[in-house]
């Protein structure tokens, strides 16, 4: 098994050590390119994990994080903004749709689902024919921008919290449980690599995938992680704000009933 270059101290190093690249070879005969995270097809079945959105408590406001931007370069002010006692500056939410690892911003802020905004804007919870993106939500925003108090999903990654919950309904789903053997792959474009054939695939328990969020390699979750007997693989595209699960039926009937995750099926995208 390849070997990481450097000795690390990192539990993600030890845990999760690096794997031969052919290790995604099966990945590329069924999807075809991975260069955005391998799509997988309906295993025999799918659902979409849709990325946790927020919303302050005080609800969204009128500013919009384009023109709250705006304004800043305008003045030349170094002050955070504060919206209704709460520093956007300080829960890294001030730019909004951002590429990569997000948490929940903190106090003051509300699990904002889908179907909620969906009902009250009147648009689709997903455009039919279309993926979970940036394509999702136009009556939200204003000239393109999300109000200063919606923090909308992750792009390109899983927030952390629907990252730990849906590896914790894998593990129930799974024979071994946490001692289940796993894969993940990283896309090149997350790891800033040169070439592209050959795969950056890392190996280890489902039990310690909870590690795969802090990498240092990556600011993201992987781009796919399956099961070692390949029983189930899921797919977060680097462009999209929701992640593909493809297993038995059984999988995908307890990600569409858990109260924790908001997930769906896509019958144009199974």
């Amino acid at each position: 098994m390849p070997q990481d270059p450097e000795p690390s101290t990192d539990p993600l190093r030890g845990r999760w050590p690096l794997a031969p690249s052919s290790s995604a070879d099966w990945l590329t005969e069924l999807c075809g390119d991975g260069v955005l995270g391998f799509m997988p097809p309906a295993m025999p079945d799918a659902a979409w994990v849709l990325n946790a959105m927020y919303e302050h408590e005080h609800g969204p406001g009128e500013l919009t994080h384009h023109e709250y931007r705006q304004a800043r370069l305008a003045d030349g002010s170094a002050q955070p903004l504060v919206l209704v006692g709460v520093d956007l500056d300080a829960v890294g939410v001030a730019t909004g749709g951002d590429l990569g690892r997000a948490e929940h911003p903190g106090p003051g802020w509300r699990r904002l689902r889908w179907a909620e905004l969906a009902e009250r804007t009147g648009d689709p919870v997903v455009p039919e024919g279309q993926l979970p993106c940036l394509r999702c939500f136009p009556s939200a925003r204003k000239g393109g921008s999300w109000p200063l108090g919606i923090v909308p999903p992750a792009e390109g990654s899983l927030d952390r919290e629907t990252w730990n919950r849906l590896i914790a309904v894998l593990t129930e789903h799974s024979p071994a449980g946490p001692d289940t053997r796993c894969l993940a792959y990283y896309n090149p474009l997350m790891m800033a690599a040169d070439d592209f054939d050959k795969h950056h695939v890392r190996e280890g328990r489902l039990g310690d995938a909870e590690l795969l969020y802090d990498t240092d390699d990556v600011d993201s979750s992987p781009s796919n992680l399956w099961a070692a007997d390949r029983s189930w693989v899921l797919c977060t595209d680097y462009d999209l704000w929701a992640t593909k699960v493809a297993g038995p039926p059984a999988l995908v009937e307890a990600l569409l009933g858990d109260a924790e995750l908001e997930a769906l099926r896509l019958p144009w995208a199974a």
